[in-house]
């Protein structure tokens, strides 16, 4: 799969612009606050539906305008899909999918799949464990709409149990019942979780080792309720409810569950997550992403890499491993300037230029 066009309206700082890219590596040069984080942004949001940047939809309309449109045609091995997001002040997104609106953003899942990177990605690696769900959960919802429906599912069930919780006058017979439908949902989520933790190990393993010339390899792992069967993680669900009710009533919000999960980094046996270097939480983040373009390519077809200013955090050694390692499925990276060693490594890219939110081709 590749991203052929992108056509921004009223978009961020864009009034009416379109770029076009390769099927390769594609970068886009310009100075710092022209736009090209814009770019990918929009891209990304034609991907899973919102921002990778903000929560707030509103924010991405041009200043003193009403409306934001985004427009993306994605050339796939069965043909083209077009990918149409229009944005409103003061009333809700509408998406369409080959000019047909959906309700639902779930139908958007997996139609352009896209991995983004940008130096804030560290925070998978060194913030809060509700940045490794969030990493988990995207990934995986572009994998699978049934993950995105669980997902939901779970969240909606979460949000009521949590809500009885609160109200002070709960009894144990309704907490039952929430808890019954909890464990049905979390636990096809662990297993699903733990899978692609388990994959991903492997192969961000074999990346970071790759970036970092062998000097070093990363595992991961995942931190949930025990259990390798569905219904051995139901069982230790159940028992790990019951132990918390007490604290559950007290608090007014449930302890545990897969909102509660987390994704352990280590190299040589230490926790990069609090132990580890700059250097390290980022290359972390990177082959991650990396592993990620893999994984998700292996079942089918690559997704889209969206790289925002990583070539600046790199030295000229892992920027030719990096580019190495994507030449082969398109990517699209932001930077300020190409070092001309680097483009040596190259035989088929192509260049964008941006300028005060002028496309140029």
């Amino acid at each position: 799969m590749y991203i052929k066009s992108l056509t921004v309206d009223c978009y961020r700082n864009y009034n009416h612009q379109t770029a076009r890219f390769s099927d390769k590596i594609n970068f886009v040069v310009g100075r710092n606050a022209q736009g090209k984080t814009n770019l990918l942004e929009a891209v990304y949001l034609c991907s899973v539906g919102k921002s990778a940047r903000t929560p707030r939809d509103k924010e991405l309309i041009g200043y003193d305008k009403v409306r934001a449109t985004v427009r993306l045609t994605a050339c796939k091995a069965y043909g083209e899909d077009k990918v149409e997001i229009s944005l409103f002040k003061n009333s809700p997104k509408r998406v369409s999918i080959n000019g047909m609106p959906i309700s639902r953003i779930g139908e958007l899942m997996g139609v352009v799949s896209t991995v983004f990177f940008s130096p804030d990605e560290m925070r998978i690696v060194k913030e809060s464990p509700a940045d490794r769900r969030r990493f988990m959960d995207i990934a995986l919802c572009q994998m699978s709409k049934t993950y995105f429906y669980l997902l939901t599912r779970y969240n909606k069930i979460l949000l009521q149990r949590n809500k009885l919780l609160k109200s002070g006058s709960v009894t144990d017979d309704a907490l039952d019942v929430w808890d019954m439908q909890l464990v049905e949902a979390g636990s096809k989520i662990i297993k699903t979780r733990r899978g692609f933790i388990a994959n991903l190990s492997v192969v961000a393993g074999e990346c970071h080792s790759y970036l970092t010339g062998g000097e070093e390899r990363l595992e991961l792992g995942y931190e949930s309720i025990d259990g390798g069967t569905a219904d051995e993680i139901k069982e230790a669900f159940v028992a790990q409810l019951k132990a918390d009710r007490a604290r559950d009533r007290l608090c007014g919000y449930t302890h545990s569950g897969p909102h509660k999960d987390d994704i352990a980094f280590k190299i040589a046996d230490k926790d990069i997550r609090s132990f580890g270097s700059q250097g390290q939480q980022r290359t972390a983040s990177l082959a991650l992403k990396l592993a990620e373009v893999e994984i998700v390519g292996r079942r089918g077809e690559y997704p889209v890499l969206l790289l925002d200013d990583v070539l600046s955090e790199l030295d000229i050694s892992r920027q030719k491993r990096l580019i190495s390692k994507i030449k082969n499925y398109q990517t699209i990276i932001t930077c300020t300037h190409i070092d001309d060693e680097l483009l040596r490594e190259l035989s088929d890219y192509s260049c964008i230029y941006i300028e005060n939110a002028i496309i140029k081709q």
